[in-house]
């Protein structure tokens, strides 16, 4: 029999704070929730593909490009903290939009999330696949291995096999995704650690590819030469430093939630940007930015910088390298499911979506139904996409940057509507509560629109175009879509949530319903 705590209360309208939905309270702390956050950014993978891009388009001033594109993330980033500190509530950019905006704002902004990171798991998959036969063919001296992963049957079944392990993973208790998060995000910071060193000394000792000099220009924003480099920053800051949010959608089953996830968020952003600093410098360093053989300018090698360099860096030890990255790719598959199902939860237990999303299981107290439908959905797309073309299949992953400028942004609004009240009590909450969310959200909101009206170009992206419009935009505006069309279809269905039955709007007293002990 089900206790108090964890019957469903979604029929009741909620004012505020935390509604418990049967998750395990107090299972993670300050130090594994930013494990988990480090590890859904996916520091190896993500820079180890987008730093020569942005050397080719700004140079040597990539780390002052890292600390712009830092900007909104980490303005956005207080505005959640906020947030979460009044409303601790796993449905996060759902739950908090909802209360201020309404259930439509709410719903959408919700949609936003799922699909963003439901598909980013397919791809995420399928980088995983291609790096496990990059490193067998590393340690076998077999180059032929690493093209078996151009083999649709091959990488399609390697990645429903690397998709049916997260999600084992993630239907268990938080317990076992803290455990295995500590051993792969530990050993993948730290070979990038002793790779960035290894870098620097070699280049102080004269061994660099081409030895560039630090030089204090290299960390002036103004220092980039044009205002397009610096919408190339900003674009790379939603890529780079998207997935912190992780944090805040396991609110429930922190120590001390009103505190801890905020936190965490926070420590998880600062820790990136700095080791994205450290790996930005020391490579510079010791490549240059130029084009030649190894250098970070070359186009050859700047689909995956990382694996180029580590030979002339770590010599016989370069295989690690490629180990950090598959690595960084699979841990952040399996981390990235607690997103989505989380949020797929809340909107059960509110009723804005089906009842059966809002199932906890028995044993576990994880979000399981929802867990299987994340991982069922994002196996299906990236099969069918991958058989389909490989551009859809790359393009629908850059359109979701637009997906993630539209729910980072209507949070980030939302806090500013929100504590609308309250912005002049002090001068922290003229801040925290008011200028830097404002700031953030304006950032990318008009990043979305920049890149809603450049994808329109047929060049955009892969190329590719329909009815002589950019891919890239007709997937964006299709996932957009199709959110609308099932959220008329629940409101159809199922009126209460919509009507604000089971969420209230913009509520200032504050009920909380007992919290699950853990065992």
């Amino acid at each position: 029999m089900s206790t108090p705590e964890q019957k469903s209360t979604s029929s009741e309208a909620v004012t505020g704070g935390l509604s418990s939905k049967g998750l395990s309270a107090g299972t993670v702390g300050l130090i594994g929730a930013v494990v988990i956050g480090i590890s859904c950014i996916a520091p190896a993978y993500t820079l180890t593909a987008a730093l020569g891009p942005t050397v080719s388009a700004v140079g040597v001033q990539v780390p002052a490009i890292i600390l712009v594109g830092f900007i909104p993330m980490l303005l956005v980033a207080f505005g959640y903290r906020e947030l979460n500190n009044r409303m601790p509530d796993s449905g996060t950019s759902f739950t908090w939009a909802t209360r201020a905006f309404g259930p439509w704002v709410g719903w959408m902004a919700g949609w936003g999330l799922i699909a963003a990171t439901i598909l980013v798991l397919s791809n995420l998959a399928g980088i995983a696949v291609d790096f496990l036969f990059l490193l067998i063919a590393q340690l076998s001296g077999n180059d032929s291995i690493a093209d078996l992963a151009s083999n649709p049957f091959i990488n399609v079944a390697v990645c429903l096999l690397f998709m049916l392990g997260a999600t084992m993973i993630s239907y268990r208790d938080m317990q076992t995704t803290q455990k295995l998060q500590y051993v792969l995000v530990s050993f993948q910071v730290v070979i990038l650690v002793v790779f960035a060193v290894a870098a620097i000394v070699a280049t102080m000792n004269g061994n660099g590819f081409d030895p560039t000099p630090i030089d204090w220009s290299w960390f002036n924003p103004f220092a980039v030469s044009s205002f397009s480099a610096f919408a190339a920053g900003l674009s790379l800051s939603i890529f780079i430093f998207w997935g912190w949010d992780v944090t805040l959608t396991m609110n429930e089953e922190t120590k001390d939630p009103d505190k801890t996830p905020g936190r965490a968020a926070t420590l998880t952003v600062v820790a990136i940007v700095t080791l994205y600093l450290l790996l930005a410098v020391s490579l510079i360093m010791f490549a240059g930015v130029g084009t030649g053989e190894y250098g970070l300018g070359n186009p050859d090698i700047q689909d995956n910088v990382f694996f180029h360099l580590s030979g002339p860096i770590l010599g016989p030890l370069a295989a690690l390298v490629s180990l950090a990255v598959l690595t960084s790719s699979a841990s952040s598959l399996q981390s990235t499911f607690v997103s989505p199902a989380r949020t797929l939860l809340a909107m059960g237990h509110y009723g804005a979506l089906p009842k059966r999303f809002a199932t906890v299981h028995p044993r576990f107290f994880t979000p399981g139904f929802a867990t299987i439908i994340s991982a069922v959905v994002a196996s299906l797309f990236y099969a069918v996409m991958r058989f389909v073309s490989e551009n859809v299949l790359w393009d629908t992953i850059t359109a979701l940057g637009m997906m993630i400028c539209f729910y980072y942004g209507i949070t980030a609004f939302a806090c500013v509507w929100y504590f609308r009240k309250q912005w002049f009590d002090s001068a922290r909450n003229v801040f925290f509560t008011f200028l830097f969310p404002l700031v953030g959200g304006a950032i990318l909101a008009v990043l979305f629109v920049t890149t809603l009206v450049d994808s329109m170009n047929p060049d955009y992206g892969s190329g590719s175009s329909i009815f002589g419009l950019g891919l890239v935009f007709v997937l964006g505006v299709t996932v957009i879509g199709i959110g609308i069309i099932i959220m008329i279809w629940q409101a159809a269905k199922h009126p209460a949530f919509f009507k604000g039955e089971t969420l209230a709007v913009d509520a200032p007293d504050t009920l909380r319903l007992p919290r699950r002990k853990s065992a």
